[in-house]
This record gives structure tokens, sequence and C-alpha cells, in this order.
């Protein structure tokens, strides 16, 4: 029945998506309408395509009442309910009831499918009767759970919609408003916790996100395909993912530079450097400068130029907007030299007001130094030398310039080679203290909207002229149409909206974007300047935080999320902590107290709700005996987690591995592994992973906590 409803509704939305195409020619602005219904249609098929899997996956009989199925979707036939969306108040029950709270349900069932066919069920009994047996464990679906965590895993993360649990549930179904910062330990669910929470909040608040829509940010490009999937999987597909170097459009910063850099690069105190270094490019002549224009030679010292720049910088507009200001003032300097020298009265009133202006003569009046300026400015001589006084920048070309001169040895650096990630913010920046003159932009837009003003009249006007003459004398019969009731301004409004791209599609092109909500996991990781960066794109702060102090690898992450939060909104955000660890078996979580037990701060480590019978292996050997060990690790995924100076000896040995999540067994480095989990983990070197970083301890922690089911740690023996 779900399935026979689901196909229609495809069906259905099939026949609209071929409509659109089917019609051809038109207005252009008929064809964008097209465009735009088409793309609507074909998003909702795509969410309908991606719940195919599992899309029924519970039920809910309630003590009283008809039960209730669960699904990724809701679908309702006219009568009736047929799947209740996991993410509809009616569905909580199903995450969060228990035998002693039982919210009226008295049975639980979680339905296992492969396909369309059911291929298991488990029942959960509820209510009063349960209660007195229940052993007060934390787990809800506890056989459907640990079947989610025995399964081998892909080079994709799965959602956790069929399982998720009550501390989970808690998070995700938090209000939007406000910093909610979420603190958990490896393996509590902390990534997949804030992708179900934007699939909620995108369902909760769906008018107001839809048009602004919801950032998610990630550690590095591998994290972000390997959540790729998450989302569309529980039928949303509006959703914007970058790293922090993907958030200046045009620029793709994926060069790697030393760690040291880096954290330099992320301290707040650059904003300082960037300041500084924007004043030495608002320049005055150090030596008076000559300028030959038409015959005559002028002359600018920094006497002439002062004045001006005095004034462009009072006038409180940024670089690039100010620059007319001083250029004004220049041209008057140079005018007024010319007309000195070609007129016979050598004094004038100075309509700056400047005591040390020099004298103009009356013969010319203001049309003829109008005209004067303007010669001046076309002159490719002035222009020069106003370019090198006050030059207009983009971004690029300030950092470039700045890394190029400035006297601090680790940013120096020639031009050329592209962009490290660390430098987004600090372009970021540099556009925020730049400008831009937008004034051409904004009289094309103008030019734009008064032509979607003048069609939106026109169909006003045949709208008006299309009322039915014999129903003008009947006031009772009379229907308004379209032009009584909408004024043309209105309509050009909606036409607009309908051209509009997606709201993921323009944030990603826009700097200047303000999302609705932004999510940012791996969050410790994150450097001052880089929040700074993130709290432009979200200045209504409705941000979710997702992390773990206790591992973090950057030299420039943070180390108290207060400390974090407090420039932005102070003591205005909320604390929900993930204590649970679903992925790490008792086994290996044990393995690493050991090895980490004399972390300083002590880390606490997340209670595991599964045992394997596993113990992790330790082997030392040489490079044939690791590439025996990858041969050997059976079914799943395999990961082989190296230290930075290992990485070029592993992959001599190991040649078959890559960085590709697809393929059974891969080669990362620490970082590249931050957020991701496997079957088998073999770690290679712990010690050199613990020496090579001020974080060492941190990032052996994420390293020993990676593997769902197996871990071997193995140490090159000497020689």
């Amino acid at each position: 029945m779900l399935y026979h409803r689901l196909d229609e509704m495809r069906d259905r939305v099939r026949d609209h998506l071929a409509g659109q195409w089917r019609q051809a020619g038109g207005t252009p602005q008929a064809r964008s309408q097209r465009d735009t219904a088409a793309r609507g249609y074909a998003e909702r098929l795509a969410r309908y395509e991606a719940v195919e899997q599992g899309l029924c996956f519970g039920r809910l009989d309630p003590c009283d009442g008809a039960p209730l199925h669960i699904g990724r979707i809701g679908i309702h036939d006219p009568e009736r309910p047929l799947l209740v969306d996991w993410r509809a108040a009616a569905a909580r029950p199903f995450y969060v009831a228990t035998a002693v709270t039982s919210y009226g349900i008295s049975r639980r069932r979680h339905i296992r499918t492969r396909g369309r066919t059911v291929t298991g069920l488990d029942d959960e009994i509820l209510g009063a009767d349960a209660a007195a047996a229940a052993a007060g464990g934390p787990l809800v679906g506890e056989a459907a759970l640990i079947a989610a965590l025995d399964t081998h895993r892909t080079g994709r993360m799965r959602d956790i919609v069929e399982t998720i649990q009550a501390e989970q549930d808690r998070v995700i179904r938090s209000a939007a408003g406000g910093v909610l910062v979420v603190q958990g330990g490896p393996g509590t669910g902390k990534t997949a916790v804030a992708l179900h929470r934007a699939a909620y909040l995108l369902y909760t608040y769906r008018e107001q996100l839809s048009a602004r829509g919801v950032l998610i940010i990630g550690p590095n490009p591998t994290f972000l395909r390997y959540i790729s999937q998450v989302l569309p999987s529980l039928a949303e597909t509006g959703v914007l993912l970058a790293t922090p170097g993907d958030l200046f459009p045009g620029v793709v910063a994926r060069r790697t530079e030393p760690a040291e850099v880096a954290e330099v690069k992320g301290r707040a105190e650059m904003v300082d450097f960037l300041v500084q270094g924007l004043r030495d490019r608002q320049r005055v002549p150090l030596t008076p400068i000559e300028i030959e224009v038409d015959r005559h030679v002028l002359r600018l010292d920094r006497y002439d130029c002062e004045p001006a720049r005095r004034r462009a910088r009072d006038s409180g507009l940024l670089h690039n907007l100010a620059r007319p200001i001083f250029v004004a003032g220049v041209l008057d300097v140079l005018a007024a030299q010319i007309a000195e020298r070609i007129g016979d009265d050598p004094f004038w009133d100075d309509p700056l007001g400047e005591d040390d202006a020099p004298g103009t003569p009356n013969v010319l009046d203001d049309a003829d130094l109008a005209d004067l300026r303007a010669d001046l400015a076309a002159d490719p001589a002035v222009r020069a030398v106003l370019d090198d006084l006050w030059p207009v920048l983009t971004p690029e070309e300030f950092l470039t310039g700045l890394y190029a001169t400035t006297t601090r040895a680790e940013l120096r650096r020639a031009p050329g080679g592209g962009w490290t990630p660390a430098d987004v913010p600090l372009l970021d920046e540099a556009a925020e203290l730049l400008g831009e003159d937008d004034r051409a932009a904004r009289a094309r837009e103008e030019r734009r909207r008064r032509r979607r003003l003048e069609y939106a009249q026109g169909v006003l006007d045949i709208s008006a002229g299309s009322k039915s003459y014999e129903a003008e004398d009947d006031v009772e019969a009379e229907i308004p149409n379209v032009a009584d009731v909408m004024e043309a301004e209105m309509l050009a409004e909606r036409y607009a909206d309908r051209e509009s791209l997606p709201a993921a599609e323009r944030a990603a092109a826009d700097r200047s974007w303000a999302f609705g909500h932004v999510i940012v996991d791996e969050a410790q990781e994150i450097s001052p300047m880089a929040w700074r960066l993130l709290m432009r794109r979200c200045p209504s702060r409705s941000m979710t935080v997702v992390g773990d102090l206790a591992q973090t690898g950057s030299l420039g992450g943070c180390v108290s999320w207060g400390q974090v939060l407090s420039p932005y909104v102070a003591d205005r955000w909320r604390l929900a902590e993930l204590t649970v660890s679903y992925r790490t078996p008792a086994e290996i979580m044990a393995y690493a107290g050991r090895l980490l037990a004399d972390a300083d701060p002590p880390i606490d480590l997340p209670r595991p709700v599964r045992s394997t019978g596993v113990e992790p292996r330790e082997e030392v050997g040489d490079a044939a005996r690791l590439a025996e060990l990858v041969g050997e690790a059976g079914a799943g995924s395999l990961a082989v987690i190296v230290p930075r100076g290992r990485r070029a000896k592993v992959a001599a040995a190991l040649p078959g591995l890559g960085q590709d999540l697809e393929e059974p067994a891969v080669l990362l480095t620490v970082t590249q592994a931050k957020g991701l989990e496997f079957d088998t983990v073999v770690l290679v070197d712990p010690e050199l992973i613990r020496a090579e970083s001020p974080r060492g301890v941190s990032d052996l922690y994420v390293a020993l906590t990676r593997a769902t089911q197996r871990l071997t740690v193995f140490r090159f023996g000497p020689g």
C-alpha cells in the first residue's frame, strides 16, 4: 500500500516534469518560469527516489487508537495518514518512549527491509507491565541498534533515522534559535545527529529556512563526500555542504602548508595585520612626483596629497569606496596647477576650503575646471599615479601583495601557488575592509527590476481588460481578477522569486549570503579568523556547533567553547552533551584509555554500548609485514592511518591504497581520517603521531577510535 502510493506520487511528478519539458518557445519570462517549475518537480522526484530504501521502518501501537507507521516522509490518503514523517511530533515516542515513560505507547516495532521486502521485525513491549522487568538500560530499540552497528561500513555514511537514541533525539529536536553546542566523544554520533538536526529544522521551519538555506561545514572535502548521501536519504536536498576553505566564491583553497603557518593565519590578531596592510596601500608621495600631461609638467608631493587622503579616510567608507574622494582631491590639485598656468589671475577661492591649495585664476569657470578634471582623470599617466597611491584592490590582489612584502617570515611567500584553507578567512576579512563599488551592478539590477515591472504591468492590464462586461453591473456576481487584488510591483517580485536559483546554489556564489541556520562539524578545529567568517554568514546566530574539545588537533583550534563563542553571543549559548559511544567497541575504548592515561588534561572517554569480544592487536615488523596485515584484514572497510612523517614510506609499501572512500581499503593521515569510521583500522606508529604535534595526544585519540570492529597497532621495527 505504501509503495503503491509512493509510485503514484512519483508518476504524477514525472508527468508534470515531462509536461514542462514538452513546452517550447514563449517569452523569456515564460521560459524562466517553466525552468523554475521543472526544477521544482525534479527536486521533488529526487526526494521520492531517495526514500525508496527503508521507506517505512517502524510502527507505534498506542494503548488507545490506531497504529502509526513511521517512515522517511509523510504519506497520506484522503482519510488517514498512511506513513508519519519521522520528524513529526507524533513520531517522537518512537525514539524516546521507554518501559517507564511510555508516552501512551503499548508496543514499538522496528521493521527491517531489503528493497520492498520485509526481512525482520523487532518488537518492544512498553507500559506498566514492562516497566517492572526493564533493566534500565539506555538503549531504545536495542536489537535494531546493535544490528545497525554491526553492519559493514562503506565509503558513505548512512543515516540513523531508524535507531536514533533518546539523548540524540533531544539534540535533533532542539529549537533552532541561538547557538547550540553539541559536545561528544568519538562514536557518540555527533555528525549523524547534526545531519538529522538539519533535516528536522528544514521540516519544522520550512518556510523560514527554504529561502535562506542551511549551511553545513565539515573539516575537509573527504569528509563532505563521506556524509553527502545522508540528507538526500532523508528527502532533503536544499543544503550547502562546504569546508571553511570553500566559503570565498571563485577561490578553490586546496594547497597545503605547515601547521605553524596556518595557526598564525588563524589568529584574531590578523585583523590588525590586514588593517595596517591596507593603510599602507593608501599612500602619499615620499618624494615629489612629476607627471607630464599635454605638455604640462605637473608636480605632486605629500603636502598636496595629505588633505585628500585625510578626507577619504575620515569619510568612514571602505577602501575601494573611499577612493573617489581621494581621487577628486588629487585631481583638484592638478587641475589648479594647469589653470594657474593658462590663466592670468593667481588668486581664487578654494572650493575644498584647504588653506594650502594652489591658486586658480578667475578666467576659468566651474565648467572649465570640470572639463580639466575629466581630462586629467582620463590621462594614462595620471591614472597610473592614482592607482599607485590609492589602488582599487580585490581581496586576492591585496593579500597576494601583502604576503609578498610583509616582514613576517612565516607569512611571506612569492605570488602564485594557490590558496590554502587558512587564507580564505583572510580573503573574506579583506573583502570586508576593501568594499566593492557596486554602482554598476545596482544599475543593472534596477534595469532588470524595471523590465520585470513593465512585464507585470502588462499582465495586469491584459487581466483587467478580460473582465466580463455583463458582470460589471452585478456587484454580487463580480469575481475579482488578479488586477483587482495585486499591484504590478507585487507581481514583479513574485516573478523575480520564481526566476531565482535554489537557495543553496545562490548562496554558494554569494559571499554576503546570510544563512538561516549554520551547522559546524568538528568545530573544535575552527580558528578564530574562520569563526569571524562563519559568524558573518549567520547574523541571526542560529547555529549548531558540533565537536569534541579532547579531539582538537589543529594548533589554532579551541580549548573552550565559551572562549570561542563569547565574542559573538556572550554567555547566550547552550550545551548538550552526548555521552554514549555507539561506534567504538568496549575493547578498543579500553585500549585507547590505557594509551592515553597520561593525557593532560585527562580525557573523559564516552561509555561504549557494545562489545565485540575482539581485543586490539599489536604488531612490530617491516613494510612487508604491514602489507601482509592489510591483506589479512577480511571483510568490510579498512583504513591504514599513518603519521604525516610515515605517509610516503607506507604509500610505497602499499601502492594499491589511495584516499577514495569508495575503495575497500584507504591510506589516510589522522587529519584526513577525522570524522570517518571503518570496520578495521591499522594504526601505524602511534608514538610518532603523538610526537608530531603539540596536539599529538588529541590526534592519537582520534586515530584510536575510528574502528567499529577491529584495531591493529603496527610499529616499524629497527632498521
